[in-house]
């Protein structure tokens, strides 16, 4: 009996505090980099002082903060749709469901290092460069978190390494695979002449294409990144949570990437 009360006791609360601990961390990953990342802080706040007039009997600030509280969650849910949508689907398509930690521990035993399926970003905006010069259109989707086998089903799956020859061979004019998106994940193009659901966003530029639209439709619904290169203009885009990220140079653009692949 006094194990058993020791357990709810003590490692009840610790497990509680754990769990809600996990949750406000995933939550932080979905929205870091967004608007709704002040949001959310502010609600937190909100919360901590809510529980804090719980805790030294403050009754009448605790009912105004509970009451704003308790409206504030359907409040939340309009303004966090596109994250809650992102939640959603890193429930049923991600790690929670899917073979990559199992690949992961595969990879482990075997001792593939880290480094070994690093994206190669030099390669791949060597090929962008390129295609910039040549106004030769292209659009990369890169695999972050979330799963995107959802829509790599839709096109060709492929397992080829990174390399600016076996991308420039995909997006060449005749090229059977040209037409559509490339999904990359790691260092591995696992995907080509894929179908991205386009963004329903009334406020994207009317005078961006069809690659653009799917660039933010797909960075809308899932934490992935997109780089697209206008066959009008030649432009470098960089694409992430459905909005347009300037750099100011190439060298810029690489370390981009680069901190979202960490």
């Amino acid at each position: 009996m006094e194990i058993q009360s020791l357990f709810y006791d003590i490692l009840i609360p610790v497990i509680d505090v754990i769990l809600v601990g996990l949750m406000l961390y995933y939550v932080y990953k979905l929205v870091r980099g967004t608007a709704a990342i002040n949001i959310f802080l502010g609600f937190v706040i909100i919360y901590i002082i809510w529980w804090l007039t719980e805790l030294v009997n403050m009754p009448i600030l605790s009912n105004i903060l509970g009451g704003f509280i308790s409206v504030g969650v359907i409040a939340l849910i309009v303004v966090f749709q596109q994250e809650i949508r992102k939640f959603l689907l890193l429930l049923g398509s991600s790690n929670f469901t899917n073979n990559k930690n199992i690949i992961k521990k595969f990879n482990l035993l075997f001792r593939i290092t880290k480094k070994q399926t690093l994206m190669n970003i030099e390669e791949l905006i060597n090929a962008c460069e390129i295609f910039k010069k040549n106004k030769t259109g292209a659009l990369f989707v890169i695999e972050r978190n979330n799963s995107l086998d959802f829509v790599r089903n839709t096109g060709d799956q492929l397992n080829l390494e990174i390399s600016t020859p076996i991308i420039e061979s995909i997006f060449f004019k005749n090229s059977p695979l040209h037409d559509g998106a490339v999904i990359i994940e790691g260092n591995f193009i696992t995907g080509a002449r894929v179908i991205l659901p386009m963004s329903e966003n009334e406020n994207i530029d009317s005078r961006l294409g069809l690659r653009h639209r799917a660039a933010f439709g797909i960075t809308e619904k899932t934490d992935a990144i997109a780089i697209v290169v206008s066959e009008e203009k030649g432009k470098i885009t960089f694409i992430k949570n459905g909005e347009i990220h300037p750099y100011q140079n190439i060298e810029n653009l690489k370390t981009m990437i680069e901190v979202e692949m960490t």
